[in-house]
């Protein structure tokens, strides 16, 4: 029984999971939008809206949390200085789903993960 268990574990070990979802959020936080798959974006929205949360705070402590999972400070960086500012008027919910139908290669479930104040160019 998963009494109590969150999150999928998305057919991975967990290092190797716990990589993907940070790089997963680096990504978003650096380009506003990624395409993925619905279970990656369900996982990724949670890392990248508590990421959004910490980084409103803007002290030394916030910072080193968010290294914890992005490891790469340029990003955290961006996160604090562009995406928390943007995001200030918000209490929560950062980031939306975009559906776009199934993949053609193996007919998974393809989305957008993207923040709310992206503007598509």
């Amino acid at each position: 029984m998963r009494h109590a268990k969150r999150g999928r574990k998305l057919n991975r070990e967990a290092a190797h999971r716990r990589s993907m979802l940070g790089t997963m959020a680096g990504q978003v936080i650096t380009h506003g939008r990624i395409k993925t798959t619905a279970p990656k974006a369900k996982e990724v929205r949670s890392v990248v809206d508590k990421l959004i949360t910490i980084a409103k705070k803007d002290d030394l402590a916030a910072r080193r949390q968010a290294v914890k999972v992005l490891k790469d400070k340029t990003v955290v960086r961006r996160l604090f200085e562009d995406v928390a500012p943007d995001l200030d008027d918000r209490d929560s919910g950062y980031t939306r789903i975009l559906r776009l139908g199934p993949r053609l290669g193996d007919g998974a479930e393809a989305v957008y993960l993207e923040l709310v104040n992206h503007t598509v160019e």
